[in-house]
Parts: structure tokens; C-alpha cells; sequence
């Protein structure tokens, strides 16, 4: 994209590319997000910049009307498989904060110089100037979502210190953590928009703040951070661009929701997903409401949304982990416009993409737990593999404390499932080899499905192992390793949807490098969209893929000891 295409995008205030670049303006010191609502800045005056950490970099401040460092994600980082993009991966999961940029490095298997070097020349930021930016924007959460104090969330953002923590909020805002605190104009962070009537000007800020009550300025004598148990409270709005189709998302979820670790209330267009988390540092507890926000759920203009979400965490220093996880899972940093623009141009899925835009790719919030479960549901309905799932949670399971809701166990640990003889679990003992071989090689690192991991070889890995074949490999590249680009061609339904739309896997290689996508329209194309459907006609069940706990009885994979010679040792 050149300057000029960028700058017209600036004028035109066009929302797709949020995430995507940012632009600086000299005369005001200030950066911005290319939707930004102030009056439209000279040309000579604008300077782009692939990151927020590239602009912080050359001394500009985020925007206050705009929120810059609120954006969605760049699509970019998960469809690229190169260092640059592993890398990006890895910084939001906030690995340089938990292990230094030599962790990141060794992750990567490169020196510390070489990454280093990439990111500069690509990005123009280094790993410890994106994590900084990635810092200062948990911590401006953290300031208007919550009543702790300023040194405990210095802390729980990553700061080293309390100094360095003011020091760059100051840099980076232009305003001391009290005052950006009284800048949050209420309780949930804005990560779509801005209010109209949220305070600007540091005038503005302070008179805003001198006319609050306690409990809106963040000093309550009850915390909104603080919950009954002592964990951390936080509320968030998850942005997301363009449109969004919640409905699809929650569909997929609520059909594999393992009892213990998962659950979904509410009625269809208001439903709430629950889960728990296993994190770095502690635990969580995950809300998101199915009902976006900052416009309708089909909206087709380019300014996007937000998805409503609350985190329940242990530990304060797990933020910034727990929401890339989220994200993750929703698949909230995808680009709708390019996998639209793409796809929409063949004929044989032009319908489909016009029948549900915005439709997305549902991540995974841990890479070993859905290795598990693609082993567990391999050859068997879909509910059948959440009864095998809900089976192995309370057999091997983490207790809660206590339990919240419907929620009562974290996902048990492959450290665990590896030694475990899983005879209270209804599976063949082929199956029983096959998930404690794949428990071994997580929990020894030979086989690695962190968000950088290189997924050629994670692949490749996978496939070594007796018992999974192609297809559940693929499966769990494509949503623990976030691929956009994978195609199965040995799901029963894919062929099914690829014989209904006239179109064969050779020619799924024109909607390369968004197969995955074109997947889930294939998927979905199986649904009846009327209210009722004629006497005798079966209702399918969408997205009915197979293994990773999900195989639908009617379009079962082909037998994964089968499609692989190696497993048939």
C-alpha cells in the first residue's frame, strides 16, 4: 500500500485499515489511527508508521479522541509466517515481558540481534518498544477500568518499576496516570470509539475529574477490581473491523462447550460464553457477550465494533496474555474486507460470502488443550466428543477453588494426561496411545503450539506421531496455530460443500491465503436459514468438522489411521 493510498485512506476516514498503519502529524506531535475524527491534517505534515511502537518511537503521543493503541490487531501478523509475523505473535502473548527478549529470541531460534534487526527494518520498533506499547496500553485498562492503586498496576502491566510506569505514561499520553485515569469517562475501556462527551483537554480532564464522585474516579471504598474471592475484576470492550458474524461464532462454541470448562447462557443474540483459563501466572475466569457493540451485528460500513467482555483473573499480571487469548479465540483482529474481496471474487463462493459477512475463524485460547481435544473427538459425533471431553475434565481436571457458575475445572494439564492410564475415559485404547503420545511430546517441548510457533514444521511434527493423520493436523493448525490458510480436504463436509457450490480442491487454490475462511462458508452452506424446514428434511448441523472435538456423526473425516500410512504402525 503506498503513502498516497494511505493518506487517501486518511481522508476518507476509512475504518478497514484501523490496525493496519498509523499516521503521525508534526505540527501536533500526535499520532492516530487512520479513522480518526479530528480535521484531516496537510500532507507534508503526516508521516506513516507500520506500529504504535514505530510512532512512540519518534517521540509522538497517542491521540486522546482517537485511541490509537485500541485498534484491532493487524490481520497481517496471522496470516504472515515468517519471523516478523511469529514474532508479533508472541510479543502479544507477552512473552518478551515473562522472559526477556532472549526468551523471545530462543523461542524463534534465532539470536537476539537478528530479531532485533528484522523488527527494526520491518517495523521500525524492537521487541522491547512494542512490548513497552503493548505495557502502556494494558495499564491505561487497567487506570479506567479499575480502583487499584497506580503502583500495583505499574506492576501488573510489566513495568519494572513504578518510575519507569509514570515516565511512560506521561511520554506516550501526555497526561500523569491520575489524570489518564480521570480521562476514562466510566467503567469500560472504549476500544472502538470514543464517547462524545469523554473529556480531551487536559483542562477538560481535570475539571472531570474534581466533579466525580469516588467511585467514578477509581478510588471507591469497594474496588471495582476486587471481587468477592479476591480476584481481579476487568471489563473490556474487544474491538473488532468491519462486520462481525457473532451469531456464526457463538453457533460454533456453543455446540463444543465441555462441561466444567465451558458454558453459554442466554438466548441466541444475547448469549454470554464462559470459560475458564490456565495462564502464566494464575487463572481466569472469561465473559463475552454475543451482542456487539458500536453498530449493528451485519453492518457493512467500515467502522466495526466491540464485543462486550469481563475478565475474572488471579493474577492482575495475566491481562495482557488473557486478552490476546480472547482475541484469539473470536478471531477479532481478522480483516473481513481482504478475505471478502478475495473469496467474493469466485464465482463458486461469491453467494455464500454475500450471505454472511464478516463470518470468522474461531481460534483456540490454549494450543495443547485443543490438541486434546482434536484427539478426543477424532471418528465421533459432536457430542460425543464433548461427553469424552466433559469425562476427561472431571477425571483429570484442575478444581476451581470454587465454583462459578456452571464453571468448576481448568483443562487438564498435558503434563498429566501423559502418564495417565485414561481407562474412566470411553475411548479405544488405540485412541488412549495415541492422546498420551501427543500429551508427551507437548509437555517436552518436541512438538510446540505456542502463537509462534512455525507451523510447517508443528505440522510435520504432528504427523510423525502414531495416530494423527492429516486431517487432524491441519485441523489443529488451523486453530491453535491461528492459520488462515488451511484447507481439509479430507472432511466429509468440505467435499460435500465443494461438490454443492461446484467447485473442486484445485480450485480452492485461487482463495489462497484465506482457505480457512472459505471453509467455514463451506461449512456453513450446509445450514437451513428458514425459520422451519419442510416435514422430513434433516436440519444439518453447520461447521460439523470432525476431529478436535467436534466430529459430527454425518460428515465424519476420513479415518485419520487411514489417510496417514505412519499411524498404522
Amino acid at each position: 500500500m503506498s503513502e498516497d493510498s494511505k493518506f487517501e485512506a486518511v481522508r476518507s476516514r476509512d475504518a478497514r485499515f484501523d490496525g493496519e498503519f498509523f499516521f503521525a502529524v508534526s505540527t501536533t506531535g500526535i499520532y492516530c489511527r487512520p479513522s480518526c475524527p479530528a480535521m484531516t491534517p496537510k500532507r507534508r505534515n503526516v508521516t506513516f508508521f507500520p506500529t504504535a511502537a514505530a510512532a512512540q518511537g519518534s517521540g509522538f503521543r497517542a491521540c486522546r479522541r482517537c485511541r490509537p493503541d485500541a485498534v484491532p490487531g493487524s490481520a497481517e501478523w496471522n496470516a504472515r509466517a515468517d519471523v516478523v509475523g511469529r514474532a508479533m505473535r508472541l510479543i502479544g502473548d507477552g512473552v518478551v515481558d515473562r522472559e526477556g527478549v532472549a526468551g523471545l529470541a530462543a523461542r524463534l531460534g534465532y539470536s537476539a540481534r537478528q530479531v532485533q534487526r528484522q523488527l527494526n527494518a520491518e517495523l521500525g520498533a524492537g521487541p522491547i518498544a512494542l512490548a513497552r506499547a503493548q505495557r502502556a496500553h494494558t495499564a491505561r485498562v487497567l487506570l479506567q477500568t479499575t480502583g487499584l492503586q497506580a503502583a500495583e498496576i505499574a506492576f501488573a502491566a510489566g513495568f519494572a518499576s513504578v518510575r519507569q510506569f509514570n515516565d511512560t505514561i506521561r511520554e506516550i499520553y501526555a497526561l500523569t496516570p491520575s489524570e489518564l485515569r480521570a480521562a476514562g469517562g466510566g467503567p469500560t475501556l472504549r476500544s472502538g470509539s470514543v464517547a462524545a462527551h469523554e473529556p480531551r483537554t487536559l483542562r477538560e480532564i481535570r475539571t472531570a475529574r474534581e466533579r466525580r464522585s469516588p467511585r467514578e474516579t477509581g478510588a471507591p471504598t469497594e474496588p471495582r477490581a476486587a471481587t468477592e474471592t479476591g480476584a481481579a475484576r476487568v471489563p473490556l470492550r474487544l474491538a473488532y473491523r468491519g462486520p462481525y458474524g457473532s451469531a456464526e461464532v457463538f453457533d460454533y462454541l456453543a455446540r463444543r462447550a465441555i462441561t466444567g470448562i465451558e458454558e453459554i447462557t442466554g438466548e441466541p443474540g444475547d448469549r454470554t460464553y464462559r470459560r475458564t483459563l490456565r495462564l502464566p501466572h494464575g487463572t481466569g475466569v472469561v465473559e463475552v457477550r454475543e451482542r456487539p457493540g458500536g453498530g449493528t451485528r451485519r453492518t457493512r460500513s467500515g467502522g466495526g465494533g466491540w464485543l462486550e467482555c469481563r475478565l475474572h483473573l488471579s493474577e492482575l499480571r495475566d491481562l495482557t496474555t488473557a486478552t490476546q487469548r480472547v482475541r484469539r479465540l473470536f478471531d477479532l483482529d481478522a480483516d473481513p474486507y481482504a478475505v471478502a474481496e478475495r473469496l467474493a471474487d469466485d464465482p463458486a463462493l461469491a453467494a455464500l460470502v454475500a450471505r454472511r459477512p464478516g463470518l470468522r475463524a474461531p481460534g483456540a485460547a490454549d494450543g495443547h488443550e485443543l490438541a486434546v481435544r482434536a484427539v478426543l473427538g477424532q471418528q465421533v459425533s459432536v457430542a460425543a466428543g464433548r461427553r469424552l471431553g466433559g469425562a476427561l475434565v472431571a477425571a483429570y481436571g484442575e478444581p476451581l477453588p470454587s465454583p462459578d457458575g456452571g464453571l468448576t475445572h481448568l483443562f487438564p494439564q498435558v503434563t498429566e494426561l501423559a502418564e495417565a492410564a485414561l481407562e474412566d475415559i470411553g475411548m479405544p485404547e488405540s485412541r488412549r496411545a495415541a492422546l498420551r503420545t501427543l500429551s508427551r511430546v507437548l509437555a517436552d517441548g518436541t512438538v510446540c503450539l505456542d502463537p509462534g510457533a512455525d507451523r510447517d514444521e508443528a505440522e510435520r511434527a504432528l504427523l510423525d506421531l502414531r495416530g494423527i493423520g492429516p486431517w487432524t493436523a491441519g485441523y489443529v493448525r488451523m486453530r491453535a496455530l491461528g492459520d488462515p490458510d488451511v484447507l481439509l480436504t479430507g472432511d466429509a463436509a468440505i467435499r460435500a460443500g465443494l461438490r454443492r457450490v461446484g467447485a473442486t480442491a484445485e480450485d480452492a487454490e485461487r482463495w489462497r491465503p484465506w482457505r480457512t475462511y472459505a471453509m467455514h462458508h463451506l461449512w456453513n452452506s450446509a445450514v437451513v436459514d428458514e425459520p422451519s424446514a419442510p416435514a422430513g428434511m434433516r436440519r444439518p448441523n453447520p461447521a460439523g468438522n470432525g476431529a478436535a472435538d467436534s466430529a459430527d456423526s454425518s460428515v465424519k473425516p476420513v479415518n485419520d489411521r487411514k489417510q496417514q500410512g505412519r499411524t498404522d504402525r
